[in-house]
């Protein structure tokens, strides 16, 4: 008997995907085990199912899958050698280009995942204060795969209690649950370590916050503004002010959130859309938080900070140079944000045609939306979730979330509605009877879970 795609992937890889947002359990049971390619705003399965893709390569596909001009870069950079025996030109480039988009920022160490150069920061924090612990919100979900974040989790196996135990949860948005922390452990804090914004961000609740564009800069230096008012704690404190800019960098604002909501971190790390899905992250910084892990200041005792073989890979560092010459050249992400709140707004006008206004929201603003499932009691329903994302993916749509990219334009818009407009139709039903009627699986279950 053949064995699925599935079944396969399960055979050779744990998990079945090298990240378990990938998995099984996160989509409903019409969606494609596996795909075989991507182009613009497309993907394709093996039996020739072509859909409308809102996932795009879990948020690092900024531009289209497979742009030619990004492709086209990355062959240039594999001609050249793709790693070298010394740091290459590209590298060189690579470095200074990023340095002179980002305000503040003076150095930059290259890496291949978020994880590692997340675990590098911390590690940085640590090095330069001569401090032990580590702040990030409980709110935001993912900060890396190491030790020190995921035994902060529900997902401890595997993890020494003292590897995670300096790990400290505040709640975002709230000053007052940092302060604390730091009152607690006066003198033992080397950095906080945030987003700038998910769906909720440093300015919604400030008078005159729109969630169709961009923040004003008087919002941007609203007093209320949360990250200014971390910074500032930080700094009084001698605690380092840590970016996580994986999500926003290069999709809220080419320079990073860190310029639209007008503050300076210490550090700041970035990733996804780098490189329109070509494996770049890296750590930026100031100049003299960087220099921990210099080997040309004599004397200095040495840090060991991040020292990857393929951190210099040239074929992404040429892809990540070009696309950031996209971006200047088309205002990549002016798009991101026009096409963000027209979708956000036929979203809602959907779901009050089908009379679901009520169970099925919007969170977040144009650039970096999700949809919420709400239960008949208002609570949030995966089954419903799962039910949403089975209807769009039956009417040609995957979106698992909602991560548009500049291939996404009025066609795709057009698509989305109406197979949005379908899907909140049994939507409504499943509201009335109950999903589990409607649902041709399981529900999806979330990431972070102790048990599977």
């Amino acid at each position: 008997m053949t064995k699925s795609f599935s079944e396969r992937l399960h055979r050779v890889i744990p998990g079945g995907a090298h990240t378990y947002s990938r998995g099984d359990d996160q989509y409903p049971a019409n969606a494609p085990e596996i795909l075989v390619s991507g182009k613009g705003a497309r993907v394709t399965a093996p039996d020739g199912r072509t859909l409308l893709d809102y996932g795009m390569g879990l948020r690092a596909v900024t531009l289209g899958y497979a742009d030619e001009r990004i492709n086209r870069a990355a062959m240039r950079g594999m001609e050249l050698g793709v790693n070298l025996t010394r740091a290459s030109v590209i590298e060189l480039e690579a470095a200074e280009r990023i340095v002179d988009l980002i305000p503040g920022a003076d150095m930059v160490k290259f890496a291949k995942n978020g994880s590692n150069v997340t675990t590098a920061a911390a590690k940085v924090a640590r090095a330069y204060t001569g401090r032990r612990l580590i702040c990030v919100p409980r709110q935001h979900p993912f900060f890396s795969f190491d030790d020190w974040f995921i035994g902060a989790t529900t997902i401890k196996r595997g993890i020494p209690d003292l590897h995670h135990a300096t790990t400290l949860v505040f709640d975002y948005g709230d000053l007052a649950s940092l302060q604390m922390l730091f009152d607690e452990h006066p003198g033992q804090i080397a950095g906080v370590m945030l987003e700038p914004g998910t769906t909720v961000g440093p300015c919604d609740h400030l008078p005159g916050y729109d969630r169709l564009r961009p923040p004003s800069a008087d919002l941007a230096t609203d007093p209320g503004n949360f990250l200014q008012q971390v910074q500032w704690l930080c700094r009084s404190e001698g605690a380092l002010f840590i970016l996580d800019e994986m999500i926003t960098g290069f999709r809220w604002d080419l320079r990073g959130a860190q310029h639209l909501f007008g503050v300076q971190p210490d550090l700041t790390t970035f990733g996804k859309g780098m490189a329109n899905g070509f494996a770049v992250s890296a750590l930026v910084g100031r100049r003299e938080v960087m220099e921990v892990g210099a080997i040309n200041r004599p004397g200095q005792e040495r840090t060991f900070l991040m020292s990857t073989t393929h951190g210099g890979e040239m074929a992404s560092l040429a892809a990540f140079l070009e696309t950031v010459a996209v971006y200047e050249e088309q205002d990549v992400v002016g798009h991101l944000w026009d096409f963000g709140a027209r979708l956000l707004t036929g979203l809602e006008a959907c779901a009050r045609e089908a009379g679901v206004a009520h169970a099925f929201e919007l969170q977040g603003n144009a650039v970096s939306m999700n949809y919420v499932t709400l239960d008949a009691n208002g609570r949030p329903s995966l089954p419903l979730r799962t039910l949403f994302s089975q209807e769009m993916i039956r009417n040609g749509v995957l979106m698992p979330w909602i991560a548009q990219s500049f291939s996404h334009g009025d066609s795709e818009l057009q698509q989305t509605l109406e197979a949005a407009r379908k899907a909140l139709a049994v939507y409504a039903q499943a509201l009335e009877a109950g999903p589990e009627r409607f649902l041709e699986g399981p529900a999806i279950k979330p990431v972070f879970r102790q048990f599977n």
